[in-house]
């Protein structure tokens, strides 16, 4: 019989992306060269973490690894959450490699060698958006967020870009969260503050359809166009913006991968993905194609359980995919991603994109980032977009 990769999946719920999971597979299949139709070489097995709490994500992971025996640990997971998975994962002398979309700046007071990550980033779009924000509109920027956007490290690396700029920072409005009513949205505060702000820009931080619901009160204030709203990368896909592109708006925004990139491996990628799961692509699957990329020469060594060469070439190995280069161990610095700030207009039932700068990543070790750690000793656990 031939042997086969086991691969356990930790799969918190997403309410913004349902199917995330099922994309990451398809693009990990498709990366590695593999029919995620027909293979049998590589077997996943989803383990649910409810809301991707540390406690769901370990009980999950000691399921995973000592019951359903697999070779590999994967999954969704944030990094508040890892710890005690990391030691589980540890015990059994096995690799694991996690996703996420990189809401938190990396922060590794005890670096496993035997754990690995493929993180979007998102904060290094902030902080290059941050960036050209202070460069291109000046001081007296405003950001808005609910409470739990607002517990990541998304808005804090945006002001770390602002002082990268020379600039003193931004002012902060924090929506009010309503248990019974999740989905409330009273914007007359943050209106009435804005009101006598008079920032130089509004930088909007919501996910789902909160962010939608914040774009239509936004045209709706009548602020559209007279103040420059900036939006959080995740609030520009084209899901999201499908559903107000009847609307005459203007926005900008920081991202740094885009469907209609060009270069080759993109549009490899895009075609394979799309004509396999007869979908758009999207960020989760792209991640789980450079997955495949690094793991396609991986697989003998998996095949034969030799973790050790697996592990050494996890921690030096980069790929060249679809948006560059990628590597997934942070001691050899996570390959510095670019942003491309783009000016996104929707006329006529249309998204018009334009690419009007681009950005700069920053080390996630930086020294400037420290004050971010200090100042944060708490934050939420689920993975951003698990609401």
């Amino acid at each position: 019989m031939p042997s086969t990769l086991s691969i356990g999946f930790l799969t918190p719920y997403s309410g913004v992306y349902p199917y995330y999971s099922a994309h990451i597979i398809t693009g990990w299949l498709l990366g590695m060269g593999l029919d995620p139709a027909r293979q049998k070489t590589v077997q996943f097995t989803s383990e649910y973490t409810h809301m991707g709490s540390a406690e769901a994500s370990a009980t999950a992971a000691r399921k995973l690894i000592f019951f359903n025996n697999v070779d590999v640990l994967s999954g969704l997971i944030g990094y508040k959450a890892t710890p005690e998975v990391i030691t589980i994962v540890e015990n059994s002398k096995r690799p694991a490699f996690f996703f996420d979309m990189g809401e938190y700046i990396p922060y590794f007071p005890y670096l496993s060698p035997d754990v690995f990550y493929a993180s979007h980033q998102l904060w290094q779009s902030e902080f290059a958006f941050g960036k050209w924000a202070q460069g291109h509109f000046g001081s007296g920027g405003m950001i808005i967020a609910p409470i739990y956007e607002a517990g990541y490290h998304l808005h804090t690396a945006f002001n770390q870009g602002v002082s990268a700029a020379g600039g003193t920072g931004t002012r902060m409005a924090v929506l009010p969260h309503d248990p019974n009513d999740p989905k409330k949205q009273d914007l007359d505060e943050f209106f009435t503050a804005m009101e006598k702000a008079a920032p130089t820009y509004v930088h909007a931080i919501f996910a789902g359809s909160l962010g939608l619901n914040f774009m239509i009160k936004w045209i709706q204030s009548g602020y559209h166009k007279k103040i420059p709203l900036l939006i959080n990368e995740t609030m520009a896909y084209d899901d999201i913006l499908d559903d107000i592109k009847h609307i005459d708006m203007e926005v900008y925004t920081s991202m740094m991968w885009m469907r209609e990139d060009q270069r080759k491996a993109n549009q490899q990628f895009v075609k394979k993905f799309e004509s396999t799961a007869k979908q758009p692509a999207n960020i989760y699957a792209l991640m789980g194609y450079e997955a495949g990329l690094m793991w396609r020469d991986l697989l003998p060594h998996a095949l034969k359980k030799d973790w050790e060469t697996v592990k050494q070439k996890l921690q030096t190995g980069i790929i060249d995919g679809p948006r560059g280069e990628k590597n997934f161990y942070p001691a050899s610095g996570f390959a510095l991603p670019s942003a491309n700030i783009l000016k996104i207009s929707t006329t006529g039932n249309k998204i018009n994109k334009l690419i009007i700068d681009q950005g700069t990543g920053m080390r996630f070790d930086a020294k400037e980032f420290e004050a971010i750690h200090d100042e944060s000793v708490s934050g939420w656990q689920n993975p951003f977009l698990c609401i």
